[in-house]
């Protein structure tokens, strides 16, 4: 069984065929799905569709791109969201460098809510970086020095240093499909040197769809071609692989509940 940690069924790339989506990922041995928030605005909205599958949980928190334009989410709103039965971590909150569309200090100030938030709940952060390694580097260092929160940097593409830093703080590295592109061999290295008990697997759909599926819409059953060359990359075996990131998920996610009899035989 696999674990897509990091997707957005909200999206309207999927509203014509959600259904559809979900049961093609059971189909494929993906047993959890968690369908992130980019806007805590529109939070009803994704805990909804966490609520219409079982199998479907979800997070409370804003992107960085949108840490401008949404409403700034105290901490305490935050925790209070998350209340919600299918809600198990806050995010997706970051730095990003390279769009810009937040200031710097606003999207930091926005990013440490969500920090706030997630030590108070003692639920992870999904944390989004790009372009912004030594910023967010910092600011992991600072806030880890003011009080541990569980967290993972999703979707990791930035550098060794980064990643090492990360894991040196408890921090999980989610890898997406960006890992099987032809020329993300640097990554594969990367991932290839981090300790198998701190990495996940996601596929961020509708985006960045993994080699076979490249051009097309991205959709959680396809997380099945990430953990593959994750196995390669780490010179295990894919069933390895399944073992232990469904296991690493499971305790990150730790509101999430355990795998049944059958699930965990799948």
């Amino acid at each position: 069984m696999l674990v897509d940690t990091h997707c957005h069924l909200d999206f309207p790339d999927f509203a014509p065929e959600r259904d559809a989506v979900v049961a093609r990922a059971r189909a494929a041995g993906v047993g959890r799905v968690v369908t992130i928030s980019t806007h805590v605005t529109k939070f009803a909205e994704i805990a909804a569709i966490a609520e219409a599958y079982d199998d479907v949980f979800c997070t409370v928190g804003t992107h960085p791109n949108h840490a401008l334009d949404e409403p700034e989410a105290s901490p305490e709103t935050l925790v209070a969201l998350a209340r919600h039965e299918k809600c198990i971590a806050f995010g997706e909150a970051g730095l990003d460098y390279h769009y810009n569309q937040a200031p710097k200090e606003t999207a930091q100030r926005v990013l440490r809510n969500h920090i706030a938030a997630a030590r108070e709940a003692q639920l992870p952060l999904v944390i989004h970086t790009r372009d912004a390694d030594e910023d967010m580097a910092r600011i992991l260092r600072e806030e880890m020095g003011q009080g541990a929160f569980p967290a993972l940097l999703h979707c990791f593409t930035a550098s060794r240093a980064l990643a090492e830093t990360a894991v040196e703080l408890g921090v999980y590295l989610s890898f997406s499909g960006v890992l099987t592109f032809k020329n993300a061999q640097s990554l594969r290295d990367i991932a290839a040197d981090m300790p198998l008990e701190r990495l996940l697997v996601e596929t961020d759909a509708p985006f960045l769809a993994p080699t076979p599926h490249r051009g097309k819409r991205n959709e959680p059953a396809f997380v099945k071609e990430t953990a593959r060359v994750l196995a390669e990359s780490k010179g295990v075996s894919e069933a390895e692989i399944a073992r232990a990131t469904t296991a690493n998920a499971l305790r990150l996610f730790s509101k999430m509940p355990p795998l049944s009899c059958a699930e965990a035989a799948a």
